[in-house]
């Protein structure tokens, strides 16, 4: 347990300001927060909001509550490991491999298969999510960094609140656009009736600040192969930005852009193309680069993985039907 006397100069801080800055070092933003939602952070005694603002001689009680041991059991299982030292891991994720244990999905994650390597993970993220700083949906595939320890955990996280982790993806979306390149700002919350859906929601709603650029690599016909770049990480961003923007990401049945819609964009003599986009599985999203800054050493880092084969398959087959369907 921790005390502190909120002194002159700190009067009208937040409550989560106060407590980050005092605890920098052994605590993450995120952690703090979760601390004070719990109550494990009192104020005078009792319960209060983060956003609370500090009086002189405020008295601050922090608990941390000792760190569980990871509860998902190890399970072995071949992963691509593009980089590796003490403190983190950097996975090129295989789409359909859910990252870690939750509602539906006991066992048979990358969680389980990092452990399964040495076990060595930060406990940052609580007993189901050891080691995950970011997180990939489940059938995307691509780039991610795991925290091998709490302290490389801890500047990962503050890193990547700071839009200092830079994230890259390529997609393929549907119909043509008006621009060749373009920033969408609206925020992204819980759709109010779709539970497994995200959504454009109001901020005085809950939606919370997202941001993604983008811009056209190649346009074939109705289709083309988008890079997107995020300024924040909510879930399914680009999925639900893209599909907002009237450019839904081919395969992404959630959002719009099945084959029901991409069909409609073949022409007819281009039957091996749509007889290929009948075999899409999943929506065509790749995390294709991630650059950061080492948390121990500082040394700038950057990583690249080309799309898997079913992602380039479809892209070879819609830039041989490119000229059919101008």
């Amino acid at each position: 347990m921790k005390i502190f006397v909120v002194a002159t100069p700190e009067v009208g801080l937040r409550l989560d300001v106060y407590v980050c800055a005092h605890l920098k070092d052994e605590l993450s933003r995120s952690r703090v927060r979760k601390l004070i939602d719990s109550g494990d952070v009192l104020l005078n005694d009792a319960s209060a909001k983060a956003g609370t603002l500090l009086r002189e001689s405020d008295r601050i009680r922090v608990v941390v509550p000792p760190s569980i041991e990871a509860s998902p059991l190890p399970q072995a299982m071949e992963l691509d490991v593009v980089w590796e030292d003490a403190d983190l891991a950097v996975i090129n994720k295989p789409a359909g491999l859910v990252v870690h244990p939750g509602a539906g999905t006991p066992d048979g994650t990358l969680v389980n298969a990092l452990l399964a390597r040495d076990g060595q993970l930060s406990s940052i993220g609580g007993v189901f999510r050891p080691g995950i700083v970011h997180r990939l949906d489940k059938d995307t595939s691509g780039l991610m960094v795991v925290a091998r320890n709490d302290f490389s955990h801890r500047i990962l996280s503050e890193a990547l609140s700071r839009h200092d982790i830079a994230r890259v993806y390529h997609a393929i979306t549907l119909r043509t656009y008006r621009e060749n390149s373009g920033r969408i700002e609206a925020p992204i919350g819980r759709h109010p009736s779709g539970r497994t859906r995200m959504a454009i929601v109001h901020e005085k709603k809950g939606g919370r600040p997202a941001v993604t650029h983008w811009k056209i690599i190649e346009q074939m016909g109705s289709f083309a192969l988008v890079e997107c770049r995020l300024e924040t990480g909510r879930t399914h961003q680009i999925r639900v930005h893209m599909a907002h923007e009237g450019h839904p990401l081919l395969g992404d049945e959630l959002y719009g852009g099945g084959f029901a819609l991409a069909s409609q964009f073949v022409p007819a003599q281009a039957n091996k193309l749509r007889a290929k986009l009948h075999t899409v599985q999943r929506q065509m999203l790749h995390a294709r680069q991630l650059a950061f800054t080492h948390p121990r050493t500082g040394e700038a880092m950057s990583f690249k993985a080309e799309p898997p084969a079913d992602f380039m398959d479809i892209l070879t087959a819609l830039r041989g039907a490119a000229q059919i369907m101008r």
